[in-house]
């Protein structure tokens, strides 16, 4: 299997950029399949946003037990991982598009009997089965994108790729605010005369099934898609099992690579900050702007637009602008912004949240690429770690939870994306000296 080179996987001069081939020929069909797939998970990843307020509100729970939704989500990446990174190493990246469409759509299914039960517990299960799917399409999907054609336009096309995946969160938020969300938030004295007539829990029954047609949509769409990488031909270079390079890829081996152990930590961070920005987004509108909660979905929408923008405009910029620098000068902008939206709570720090996912937006893609720049026979490998690191949003997005109860401001919850940006930012700054470094002792140690 071929494996990015040691040298950058985006070239050192914009002339450089501008003229590498994006993609080679024959392999337009794999990468538009493969694209649509970034869209597809982008789905279920942030119609989770909407599941929060939903469960808050159908099982009366808090912000804190609601956030456990991306625990048990995020989970899932994390656990799947490295399984399907050695399943794939084996069998090829084909099969992990299968398998994690398979997993995706059985997870989908699962909403209904859970509903029908009405238990919160059966829906993390139904979450985790579906992050178990979307562990392996991601880590299909990323180190596929990236090696499918030459390593120096890598960059720009996986952030091309990604720009997909904001077109689906945009449309899982969209249609989840429009079919999830009833537009019924009782007040306590609606509750009190709805439990005196023993009518409250059909009312949160009905609030609960809500949640099962958009994903039952959601999982036929799944198996479409399951159908059509079945019968395409992929490039066999990507496809074929084990061979005797990649055989010998190990994890132990990782730790030699300070710049991908610096990826890992700022991948974890950037997971949690991106996650926990859009799953306190609702509460921060409700409690500053006194916006209902569809007014407050509607501006998520907007703020995932701002994101499906920045990742267009930022494959484009790549051209010019080495992804390293530029996702540097991001993170110095959101910082800034996300400061805002702590220090003044209200629409001048809603608006200020909400830009940031324009600059989020090329992170994720940027940082994975980065990291895996060198890696050879241990590329695989490397790649499913960066997705285990998507754990992160598991972890930050409980941590911003408990700082919203216990402080009794969602505003201050939004201090940890804060640090998140500025650690991948001074990341940003020491990745290339790092990954020289490296490159330097070992072509040292080879003479």
């Amino acid at each position: 299997m071929p494996m990015l080179p040691a040298s950058s996987a985006a070239p050192s001069t914009p002339a450089a950029r501008s003229e590498a081939r994006l993609l080679p020929r024959g392999s337009v069909i794999p990468f538009v399949l493969v694209t649509v797939l970034f869209f597809l998970w982008g789905i279920p990843n942030n119609v989770n946003d909407v599941l929060i307020r939903q469960f808050m509100k159908s099982f009366v729970i808090t912000r804190f037990e609601a956030g456990l939704v991306q625990s048990a989500f995020y989970l899932g990446y994390f656990l799947l991982a490295m399984p399907a990174a050695l399943l794939m190493r084996r069998w090829g990246y084909k099969s992990g598009f299968l398998i994690g469409l398979a997993l995706f759509s059985t997870g989908t299914f699962l909403f209904w009997p859970a509903a029908v039960a009405g238990r919160y517990i059966f829906f993390l299960i139904a979450l985790f089965v579906i992050a178990s799917g979307l562990s392996f399409l991601e880590t299909a999907a990323n180190p596929f994108i990236a090696q499918l054609g030459d390593p120096a336009t890598a960059a720009r096309r996986l952030n091309l790729a990604q720009a997909f995946n904001p077109l689906g969160a945009i449309s899982g938020v969209f249609f989840g605010t429009l079919f999830i969300f009833s537009g019924v938030e009782l007040q306590p004295h609606q509750v009190a005369e709805l439990q005196a007539r023993h009518a409250y829990a059909a009312y949160l029954q009905s609030e609960t099934m809500r949640v099962v047609i958009p994903y039952l949509v959601l999982g036929v769409l799944a198996l479409v898609m399951l159908i059509l990488i079945a019968i395409t031909r992929f490039p066999s270079s990507l496809t074929r099992t084990e061979n005797a390079e990649e055989a010998h890829g190990s994890l132990r081996a990782l730790f030699g690579y300070p710049h991908f152990l610096l990826a890992v930590v700022a991948q974890f961070l950037y997971v949690g900050a991106q996650v926990g920005t859009w799953s306190y987004f609702i509460p921060y509108v409700q409690s500053y702007a006194h916006e209902p909660e569809k007014m407050a979905g509607y501006l998520l929408t907007g703020s995932l637009v701002a994101f499906g923008v920045g990742r267009f405009s930022s494959a484009w910029l790549m051209q010019y602008v080495s992804p390293a620098k530029l996702m540097a000068a991001y993170c110095a902008i959101n910082a800034v912004l996300v400061a805002i939206g702590v220090i003044f709570p209200g629409w001048a720090g809603l608006w200020a949240l909400l830009i940031t996912s324009f600059f989020m937006s090329l992170m994720f893609p940027t940082i994975f690429v980065l990291g895996l720049r060198g890696l050879g026979e241990n590329t695989k490998v490397g790649g499913s770690l960066l997705v285990m690191a998507i754990v992160g949003g598991a972890v930050l997005t409980p941590i911003m939870g408990m700082i919203s109860v216990r402080s009794g401001s969602v505003a201050l919850a939004y201090l940890v994306p804060l640090l998140a940006y500025i650690f991948i930012g001074c990341y940003s700054f020491a990745d290339q000296k790092l990954f020289s470094a490296h490159t330097s002792e070992t072509s040292a140690s080879a003479a």
